[in-house]
């Protein structure tokens, strides 16, 4: 807090903290740095950073890319950012609600992702960044609980919707817990940063994953029901007919989603559409 501070009266007062927006700004250098160090950056990525708030990560970003594009919808800090950067020719700082960026427009070539994400809006940016082209990886700083859901195998307590379509289509690597104390203000909830990278074997097609999520979100509405009711219910089958569609996908009738993985639900997708 103190070197916010400090930075803050090199450059100028930062504009108050929104908190409608859920603004946390990390401060933590230890934990900027491997968010940094996770990008695995060479000096010839483009960077696109998700809410670069006060410009704590972007700091650390700037010498080790290519290009960076900061994308902040807090126009304050984006003018702020602006004025910051104005002398570098590899910096630009566009004001945007990230959910309606165009992040390969954006990019205009391959590129890696970060962000500290905001914790309203962290499923829509993921999946939003899973969308095609996809970044080489992405890092995030994310709530806890959702690393927890991302990174979850089936059975486990944490597996969901999320965990199966992410899973989906890239890999989860957690890297590091994030304590609320490395933030400011602090938030109420502990934080994690995580790695996404897109699979090179993906389980569904680009064709079918949109079809492929909305299945997966709506087996998951029923996650306390056995396939062989989720089956009928989802595609209007009768007990037979479910029980014929499981059996082509592997799937034992009396199993729940919860216990199914993205493989399993991929096979079970393609038996049913």
């Amino acid at each position: 807090m103190a070197r916010d501070a400090e930075r803050g009266s090199r450059r100028g007062a930062y504009p108050p903290v929104r908190k409608s927006l859920g603004q946390h700004f990390l401060s933590d250098t230890r934990i900027l740095g491997k968010i940094a160090d996770a990008l695995e950056l060479t000096g010839a990525e483009t960077v696109l950073e998700i809410g670069p708030g006060r410009g704590a990560l972007t700091e650390l970003l700037v010498p080790r890319a290519k290009r960076l594009v900061g994308i902040e919808y807090d126009r304050a800090l984006a003018d702020v950012l602006r004025q910051r950067y104005a002398n570098a020719p590899n910096v630009e700082i566009v004001q945007s609600d990230v959910l309606e960026a165009d992040f390969a427009a954006l990019a205009a070539g391959p590129y890696v992702l970060a962000g500290n994400v905001p914790y309203y809006i962290t499923t829509p940016i993921l999946f939003k960044a899973l969308e095609r082209p996809r970044p080489e990886r992405a890092v995030y700083l994310v709530q806890k609980e959702v690393a927890d859901r991302l990174a979850a195998k089936p059975g486990t307590d944490d597996y969901g919707a999320l965990s199966v379509n992410v899973q989906s289509v890239a890999t989860v690597e957690r890297i590091a817990k994030v304590p609320a104390g490395a933030f400011n203000p602090p938030p109420k909830v502990d934080s994690a940063i995580v790695r996404l990278t897109p699979r090179q074997d993906p389980v569904v097609t680009p064709d079918e994953e949109d079809a492929f999520r909305t299945m997966v979100q709506r087996a998951f509405g029923m996650r306390r029901k056995q396939m062989r009711r989720v089956t009928r219910e989802l595609f209007g089958l009768t007990a037979e007919e479910a029980d014929a569609r499981l059996a082509r996908a592997g799937i034992d009738p009396q199993v729940r989603p919860e216990t199914l993985g993205a493989e399993a639900f991929a096979l079970l997708f393609r038996n049913l559409v």
